[in-house]
């Protein structure tokens, strides 16, 4: 992340940063296998894990549960914590996409599932490699054009 990076903060208020990396690296991996096999009901599965990272928070998400329980005991402390709504946002967006994708696959329009899995695995794989979180960064200009708004 480049200017989500303001939002980090010390404090148990925040999330641990590594975690949304974490997902997104796995997230990365469940959707190469989509590709690879055109599976709709693994992107399903996959847009079941954003849609409760997204309402229910990053916490109670799979992925999250899976880094706070194996992960974040093997790291050292956190040394840097965010804002969760960043992230949830993102989260969102993926779910956005992988039911696009899902629906387009199992429906029998591949070329629609395809179309979708690789726009997300694009952006789960910049946050994973990169530590750039392009869901963040939509969050963030969203909330900079509101506030030009108000």
């Amino acid at each position: 992340m480049t200017e989500s990076q303001v939002t980090k903060r010390s404090g148990a208020q925040g999330i641990d940063v590594r975690g949304p990396r974490f997902g997104a690296t796995v997230t990365t991996v469940v959707l190469i296998i989509v590709l690879l096999t055109g599976s709709g009901w693994l992107l399903a599965a996959q847009a079941l894990v954003f849609a409760v990272g997204a309402f229910a928070g990053l916490r109670r998400a799979p992925y999250g549960l899976l880094f706070a329980r194996l992960v974040r005991p093997r790291l050292g402390p956190p040394t840097a914590f965010e804002d969760e709504a960043p992230p949830r946002f993102a989260q969102g967006v993926g779910l956005v996409f992988a039911v696009v994708g899902a629906v387009g696959y199992l429906a029998g329009v591949p070329a629609l599932g395809i179309a979708a899995t690789a726009c997300a695995l694009a952006a789960a794989f910049l946050n994973a490699a990169f530590e750039f979180c392009l869901g963040c960064e939509m969050y963030l200009l969203l909330v900079r054009l509101r506030g030009r708004a108000a």
